[in-house]
């Protein structure tokens, strides 16, 4: 019985997303899929979304992170 819930905390994990090598947060499964949780400035402007995909969630912090550069510029 036990083994079942270590399964369980498993698919709980959060997934860090990095962009440049940098840790700028991570997505955490929620209902239908991943919500991400910013933990860098430059990915704040995302923080809570909803994603389908770890990958979608991470292109989307890339973009963030972009336009984020290119404002400051």
């Amino acid at each position: 019985m036990q083994e079942n819930s270590l399964d369980r905390a498993k698919a709980h994990k959060p997934i860090v997303i990095e962009v440049g090598g940098e840790p700028l947060g991570v997505v955490v499964p929620h209902e239908a899929g991943y919500r991400f949780l910013a933990v860098k400035l430059p990915a704040f402007a995302i923080d809570g979304q909803q994603f389908a995909t770890v990958e979608k969630a991470h292109f989307a912090v890339s973009q963030a992170v972009r336009k984020g550069r290119a404002d400051a510029a």
